[in-house]
């Protein structure tokens, strides 16, 4: 069976998706995406890479989360899942997939935007997985708008709160808790360095999430924990059907990359995969660009 180790030509390694016009309500489900992404459930192969680790991974239902959330069981670690109550559905499916790699899920379901739910995820990795020293703040919202004045008060601070404040608040609960050899990851976007037009709050959140990661990582190197960050382009999540993108669009979603085509979420778990393991010992502060290959600073 092919394996993410497995050589092949990066054009064609995934299908050429022209997704159909359609609509999810928010945060929106992987169980009703069409076509469905590839979170790696059948193909990706662990080494032991991340053996004994413990993991929070946030947004850990679908998408990127859930592709990394199955890398790391499958690389021996265990992981507590962060969701909203709404995806219970999807992250179920992703802790019955990481118990059958023979690791423990522990599902945390909660709105990040209440600082309290932070610091519960935090209290449930030392409490339920016996330590903590492995946070991938990956959550994210994202509502397309044509014009500024489409962007609401409401929108633009839930956008703040679920991609920035919530980082924060559990970054700073975890922190005091990481041994040397921990190492937090940060999802920030292409958009960070190319904002759409139509996308001007979550780009905000995404540079804002690479200068906190380059800052906090020059914080914590001292203390032998390292803070990186992995950039995504176009994936195929159900953010992007949950208002994510315009509908029109969605046909036409990642053709623009030089690979002519959408990443899947199964593309973005072996980066995490590596700034998360030993091999990337000496990579600290760094943003690393998944994104078809979109040129990039």
């Amino acid at each position: 069976m092919t394996d993410q180790y497995t050589f092949k030509n990066p054009v064609t390694a995934y299908e050429h998706i022209e997704p159909p016009k359609q609509h999810q309500p928010e945060p929106g489900l992987d169980a009703k995406l069409e076509p469905k992404a590839d979170l790696g459930e059948d193909t990706y192969r662990g080494t032991g890479r991340l053996d004994g680790r413990k993991a929070i991974v946030t947004g850990a239902d679908s998408g990127i989360g859930a592709a990394t959330a199955i890398a790391f069981a499958r690389e021996g670690a265990d992981v507590v899942l962060s969701y909203l109550p709404e995806e219970e559905e999807d992250a179920a499916k992703i802790a019955n997939l990481i118990e059958k790699a023979g690791r423990k899920a522990v599902k945390v379901p909660g709105d990040l935007k209440d600082a309290a739910i932070c610091q519960k995820l935090v209290d449930t990795a030392l409490q339920e997985l016996g330590g903590l020293d492995l946070l991938v703040n990956n959550a994210g919202k994202q509502v397309a708008q044509e014009d500024i004045g489409d962007i609401t008060d409401e929108q633009f601070d839930h956008t703040q709160k679920t991609n920035v404040y919530a980082m924060f608040w559990l970054t700073r609960a975890a922190v005091p808790h990481l041994p040397a050899g921990s190492t937090i990851i940060n999802t920030t976007s292409i958009q960070a360095y190319n904002p759409s037009p139509t996308l001007l709050d979550y780009a905000t959140t995404k540079a804002s999430i690479n200068n906190f990661t380059k800052g906090l990582a020059q914080q914590l190197a001292p203390k032998g924990i390292r803070v990186n960050a992995v950039a995504p382009g176009p994936i195929w999540t159900p953010l992007q059907v949950s208002s994510g993108q315009p509908k029109e669009a969605l046909p036409e979603f990642g053709k623009d990359t030089p690979l002519g085509r959408a990443g899947q979420p199964a593309e973005l778990a072996p980066a995490y995969v590596f700034l998360a393991s030993a091999e990337s010992s000496f990579v600290v502060g760094e943003t690393l660009n998944v994104n078809g290959g979109s040129p990039t600073p």
